[in-house]
């Protein structure tokens, strides 16, 4: 806990250029230093911007350890701050045993660390600078209550360890080293903490193998006296003489002190609470046996500690049946160790295991098919993606072809003019795309987002502020008629130019307060004009002639999304409890950055006493899963035991795919950070149009639609250099074939290759190898094309 004072400075100066604090602290010495000076001065400088200059300054000021601004914030961090000298010499004295510590329990954090506390939190619920109003579901409480209603009685037998218990007893027993009596007094402390015990019993708990002479004296000096209970001699204190009479009618010896023998009041109840303080888990007979008393006297006793809270009961021992009771002080020191022998149970990851059990987890590798006449594969798929901000552009053309095996719209068509499914629009992207998410249409209401604030700058904001009158008339129309045709609800609001109102019912899609009942609509939207498919329509849609018939973004019939009532702190809860087991569904592993990648409302912080609560029931693991990530990493059991089989096996031949950027399975840009590529001015981005290739994880080539450059990140050493690379090369060969098949695809005329990492593609490593995959030079680099009617290969297929 104390480390060493000529290191401590070391460390914190080590940890302190990363932190908020320094960032901070430098903003504001470069701000004394005039080095941020403003644009105008009769207007105040936003403080976003402050930080984006600051930060500026400071990525190049790193460079330079010299430069004053940096030693500024160092001195003041480390002096006015954290107060360092002061720290050096606790430190100092506590090693030259001038200080002693203690450790201490407390049920609630000392004043001085309530105020850390809080102020962790604070920047643990507005880490990253968001606007109040759209972090807004970070302050949610949560009801425990409510919450245990949701999870349920936790089943202790699968959540305690043999091991954790066995150690916790003899901890409490004072069966181990440290524990151990090594005088007469501490014989008679063993005495007073443990209660009767007999003398083989005693001689467990000895030091020396000569000092049971002790046990001689103490009888001598009526220090100890000797009763029968339960049928055999055991020794007690003479302080507690009074109690064994009176619980037990055990005979006194003659001629103890009368200022001992005063009746008590509950002995029964004194006996049976420090039995439980100083054992494990125990039925009721073991008990009563222990005291040679009948069953009924030691339930009710047994009843009324239960019922103070003292003692829990439930069953706690794996392996054994029946009711059990636990001291709650030993309970929560054996889930404690139980939970941390889980904790080490695995090593952390890499990042490029975690990315391949990521493409195994949500069934990217191997895809599900759909049985004859079968949705079930459709519907898994969803049920795993439901919530996730999915491109709508995306949806159809790579995410779902991803997970099902020759996929078809139709299906997706079937299921939702079923009911089953219900999409809902979540923020835009440029003018004819956005994000959207696909629901169960019975799971909608417990995890649906609320609807996106118009204005995020102002807290108090409701979701129909700023609308447009005409966004009003809509929502006021479906309030009162529900689901409704275009032509119907084009008229009901006052009718006039049809664009006016297809503009205002997509405006009120992207803020999440209406949603359509067929996809048509969303594919309309999202089409692109192309003057080269000027003759089709988006997954062969009929061509309708008649002057009634509605824009084709506008088909289909417009409704209301659910808009469940969250103000209660129980809805609240039901809330952030189905939004946890969703992401613990959809990516087995939940991380705070997880949280980030799906953009929830109120960040890590919504969920984050949700899983606590999982893990205290033992049905999630808490854990160092993942390495360079942070320390609040919980996991399905099923997960882990799928990350340590990935890890122990390893893949039989190398697994490559392609997926969009934007894929919830692809963690590289969101979970874990981009890798470093060769060209320093290149910005790798989560954007659509992006395509990612992993091999076995690893990140290994980042495609931009219509951009003939490549990033290719291949091993640094051989042969995996050169594997790797052959790998890529034979996959961008069937990749392109797989594009010209496909008709949505931007490649459907070949693939072009001009530029890998900033070099020429022909200068580059991987140059032999694409020709020898089938890649033909030309001027611009390196081309790969096929003729339209042959057919994609079986490699491609895979």
């Amino acid at each position: 806990l104390f480390p060493d004072p000529a290191a401590a400075t070391d460390l914190v100066v080590h940890q302190l250029a990363a932190t908020s604090l320094f960032a901070a602290k430098f903003r504001e010495a470069a701000a004394r230093a005039l080095l941020l000076p403003r644009r105008r001065m009769n207007v105040r400088t936003p403080l976003w911007q402050q930080r984006k200059r600051a930060s500026d300054l400071l990525s190049v000021a790193a460079r330079y350890p010299e430069f004053p601004i940096i030693l500024e914030a160092h001195r003041e961090c480390l002096r006015d701050i954290f107060d360092m000298p002061a720290l050096l010499e606790v430190l100092r004295g506590i090693q030259a045993g001038e200080i002693q510590t203690h450790v201490v329990d407390t049920p609630r954090p000392s004043p001085f660390a309530a105020s850390l506390l809080f102020g962790y939190i604070g920047n643990f619920i507005y880490e990253g600078d968001v606007p109040l109003a759209e972090r807004r579901a970070a302050a949610l409480s949560i009801d425990q209550t409510q919450l245990r209603e949701l999870l349920g009685d936790a089943d202790f037998r699968e959540i305690l360890d043999p091991a954790s218990i066995a150690e916790v007893e003899a901890h409490l027993q004072l069966l181990v080293e440290p524990h151990r009596a090594a005088s007469p007094d501490a014989v008679h402390d063993l005495l007073l903490r443990l209660g009767d015990l007999a003398r083989a019993e005693i001689s467990q708990r000895l030091a020396p193998p000569g000092l049971p002479s002790a046990i001689k004296a103490l009888l001598s000096a009526r220090r100890v006296v000797e009763l029968r209970i339960a049928g055999q001699p055991r020794l007690i204190a003479v302080e507690d003489a009074a109690r064994y009479r009176d619980a037990l009618a055990a005979a006194l010896p003659p001629g103890l002190p009368k200022s001992l023998l005063h009746p008590v009041a509950a002995p029964v109840l004194e006996l049976v609470r420090r039995y439980a303080r100083t054992h494990g888990p125990f039925t009721l007979n073991e008990a009563a046996a222990r005291f040679g008393l009948q069953p009924e006297p030691v339930q009710t006793t047994l009843q009324q500690l239960v019922r103070e809270g003292r003692i829990l009961e439930g069953g706690f021992r794996p392996g054994n049946a029946g009711q059990e009771f636990c001291d709650a002080e030993s309970l929560r020191l054996i889930r404690g160790r139980s939970l941390a022998r889980l904790r080490k149970e695995i090593e952390p990851a890499p990042p490029s295991l975690f990315a391949r059990f990521q493409t195994h987890w949500q069934g990217v590798v191997t895809r599900r098919r759909n049985p004859s006449r079968s949705l079930d594969a459709l519907l898994d798929t969803i049920e795993s993606l439901q919530g996730a901000p999915l491109p709508a552009s995306l949806l159809e053309s790579q995410i779902l072809p991803a997970r099902i095996a020759r996929y078809s719209p139709a299906d997706l068509d079937t299921l939702i003019a079923a009911g089953e499914i219900v999409w809902c629009g979540i923020d835009s992207l440029g003018d004819r795309d956005g994000r959207i998410a696909l629901y169960l249409a019975d799971h909608i209401a417990a995890t649906v987002r609320m609807p996106r604030l118009p204005d995020v700058g102002r807290r108090d904001d409701h979701p129909l502020d700023n609308l447009s009158p005409t966004e009003e008339k809509i929502l006021t129309h479906l309030t009162h008629s529900g689901a409704t045709f275009f032509a119907q609800l084009h008229d009901a609001i006052g009718g006039g130019y049809p664009g006016e109102t297809v503009d205002a019912l997509w405006a009120l899609v992207w803020r999440g307060l209406v949603t359509n009942d067929t996809l048509h609509a969303l594919r309309a939207y999202i089409e692109k004009p192309d003057t080269s498919r000027s003759g089709k329509r988006l997954h062969n849609q009929p061509a309708f002639h008649s002057r009634r018939t509605p824009p084709p973004s506008a088909q289909g019939r417009w409704t209301l999304v659910p808009a469940p009532d969250r103000t209660s702190p129980a809805a609240q809860t039901a809330w952030s409890h189905s939004l946890a087991q969703q992401l613990l569904h959809r990516y087995g592993i939940v991380t705070r950055e997880t949280a980030a990648q799906e953009n929830l409302p109120g960040g890590f912080s919504a969920i984050y006493e949700v899983l606590k609560a999982l893990e205290a029931q033992g049905k999630v693991r808490r854990g160092y899963f993942i390495a360079g990530l942070g320390g609040a990493q919980f996991a399905q059991a099923a997960a882990v035991d799928l990350l340590r089989s990935l890890r122990a096996s390893g893949p039989q031949k190398p697994e490559i795919l392609a997926l969009a950027a934007t894929d919830p399975a692809n963690p590289w840009g969101a979970t874990l950070r981009w890798p470093e590529p060769q060209d320093s001015s290149a910005s790798l981005t989560r954007s659509v149009g992006v395509t990612v290739i992993l091999r076995n994880g690893e990140l290994v080539a980042y495609l931009r639609r219509n951009n003939p450059a490549m990033h290719a990140f291949l091993p640094a050493d051989e042969p995996d250099r050169s594997e790797a690379a052959r790998d890529l090369a034979a996959f961008l060969s069937n990749y392109a074939q797989e594009q010209l098949q496909n008709p949505e695809s931007r490649h459907h005329g070949g693939l072009l290759i001009a530029a890998i990492s900033g070099q020429p593609a022909q200068q580059h490593f991987l140059a032999p190898f694409l020709r020898e995959a089938g890649f033909h030079p030309s001027p611009r680099g390196f081309h790969v094309r096929y003729s339209a009617g042959k057919a994609p290969t079986e490699a491609a297929d895979s």
